[in-house]
């Protein structure tokens, strides 16, 4: 019986040889090696470890895009995942500005706006529309580019096909910028560089690194365009079913994920640059022209998406956070 309940995703509490036991179904789009991967490995072994056992924790890594492991924790399917900015961007749209390329300076700053007033009411807008809880985040690192060609300011940029995560907001900005968006889901990222389909692309080092992009692309590009978030999301019934001691303890050993894995982050960031390096990558550093010359592009398609789509603040308000 508990076989078949893990295998439908769902959670499930069933009687075992010394009491109730409870199993959670988490789910990750990243592969093996990506700090979220890691932070739900680390989640599973602390919470089964602090419970003997009564909370166990099933693994999913990266068997579905993110678009898949949003809808799968929304209706239930599964019970967590540890994913990107999906949940923000679906359920409470006009925040994603938290998790957009040039608006956020550093992860710092994030925390300041998700975890003030604009951000609590992002959270309470992932639990009315999307069912779920918003457990914790997670810095991811700083996005830069990759590429088969040498990127060193707008000018390389312009008519670049850059595969991008199927997000309209980024679309824009990036187009504003010149770019020749290709919206992949990123299961497909590996493939549509090793085809053509993408000449480039943008994410978190440890995106480049897990997914093997040293393998399809020639250029890292430092141009530390965005600060790469993860959000760690619990459906509600399932975090409902769980007792007022069992949701201290989630929420305590979530944060201590959290941390471990903001901080291991941080601290390896440097060293995964240097493996990319080592695996063949060629590193770009973009100088202050340059960088600033790509953000003045972006500026006006962000400005613009301040007044239609996130309008619940303004730019200059998200900056004095």
């Amino acid at each position: 019986m508990r076989k078949f309940f893990a295998l439908a995703l769902v959670l499930v509490i069933v009687t075992g040889l010394f009491g109730f036991q409870i199993v959670l179904k988490a789910t990750t789009p990243f592969q093996e090696g990506h700090i979220l991967a890691e932070a739900m490995k680390r989640f599973k072994e602390k919470i089964e470890a602090a419970t003997n056992g009564t909370i166990l924790v099933e693994l999913q890594i990266g068997k579905v895009s993110e678009e898949e492991a949003n809808n799968q924790c929304s209706k239930g399917i599964v019970d967590m995942q540890f994913t990107g900015g999906r949940p923000v961007e679906v359920f409470a749209p006009q925040y994603f500005f938290v998790n957009a390329p040039f608006v956020i300076r550093d992860y710092e700053h994030f925390l300041r706006v998700w975890n003030g007033p604009i951000g609590e009411k992002a959270k309470a807008l992932i639990a009315e529309k999307g069912n779920m809880v918003c457990l914790g985040t997670v810095y991811r690192g700083y996005r830069q580019m990759t590429a088969n060609k040498p990127i060193r300011g707008p000018e390389d940029i312009k008519g670049l096909k850059l595969r991008l995560p199927v997000v309209p907001t980024w679309v824009k900005i990036w187009e504003a910028i010149g770019a020749t968006a290709v919206p992949v889901p990123l299961t497909e990222l590996y493939q549509a560089l090793k085809e053509g389909r993408a000449e480039a692309s943008e994410g978190d080092v440890t995106q480049i690194s897990s997914f093997k992009l040293y393998e399809v692309q020639s250029y890292l590009i430092i141009t530390n365009h965005q600060c790469g978030v993860g959000w760690i999301t619990m459906n509600k019934a399932a975090y409902d079913r769980l007792t007022a001691e069992e949701k201290k303890l989630v929420h305590q050993i979530m944060d201590e994920v959290c941390t471990w894995a903001t901080e291991k982050l941080k601290a390896s960031e440097g060293d995964i640059i240097k493996f990319l390096q080592e695996k063949g990558m060629k590193l770009i550093q973009l100088d202050e022209t340059a960088l600033k010359s790509i953000r003045d592009l972006a500026a006006p398609a962000v400005e613009e998406l301040f007044k239609t789509t996130w309008p619940v603040t303004t730019w200059a308000e998200v900056l004095k956070q």
